[in-house]
């Protein structure tokens, strides 16, 4: 698998899934009520994080390391923009995620509501069903919540960290059906406000195609 699919896979697949925990606050009804509480906190952190910039660094299955700056506005906009070497753009304007590679001129299109994307950026992020938390694990200066896909649609798992003191999303890692890992490591990550609107604008069409 290249770098570029292991990008695309984190980004449009099992990365914003895990992000998706508000509603799985409220599937979890098997979690003992610390594991509960601990779930809720991160529902709350997230449902109010509407519009935010950082910066992340990506690991993949082989150690390689490519990192950049992420933008996102509830509703239905975000931004992933990768530095060289790497030379991928992702972008949903509300509507549309678009992968573009700067490199090979393409940009590729997928419905954002076909995309996991939809649920994180929503403007109420709720999940009614499909996820189990099947892990809540304490951590010195924080926790980790790992979620699955509760039908088996989407194989794998993701581990979403977050710190305690300040109350903080870290990262998260995804472990795909062959116990591959990739690792997204948020270096940081603050509320915005205000945020160019041109960020989120589609890029122009090449030779890519549509999903």
């Amino acid at each position: 698998m290249t770098n570029r699919d292991t990008t695309r896979r984190t980004l449009l697949a099992a990365a914003p899934l895990a992000l998706l925990l508000p509603a799985a606050a409220r599937a979890q009804q098997g979690l003992p009520p610390e594991d509960q509480a601990l779930v809720a906190k991160a529902t709350a952190y997230l449902q109010g994080l509407t519009s935010a910039k950082g910066r992340f660094v990506q690991t993949d299955t082989r150690g390689s390391q490519t990192q950049g700056v992420l933008y996102m506005q509830r509703p239905g906009k975000a931004r992933f923009e990768y530095e060289a070497p790497s030379s991928l753009l992702v972008i949903s304007d509300g509507k549309v995620v678009s992968v573009a590679d700067k490199r090979l001129k393409t940009v590729n299109r997928y419905w954002l509501s076909q995309t996991p994307l939809k649920l994180f950026l929503a403007d109420e992020i709720r999940l009614d069903r499909g996820v189990h938390i099947s892990r809540v694990s304490r951590l010195n200066d924080g926790f980790q919540i790992t979620a699955q896909d509760r039908a088996g649609k989407t194989k794998g798992q993701i581990t979403l960290t977050f710190s305690d003191s300040p109350m903080q999303l870290l990262g998260w890692t995804i472990t795909d059906a062959r116990n591959a890992a990739t690792r997204v490591r948020l270096t940081s990550l603050e509320r915005a406000s205000g945020l160019d609107p041109a960020l989120f604008r589609a890029p122009a069409p090449t030779t890519g195609r549509s999903s």
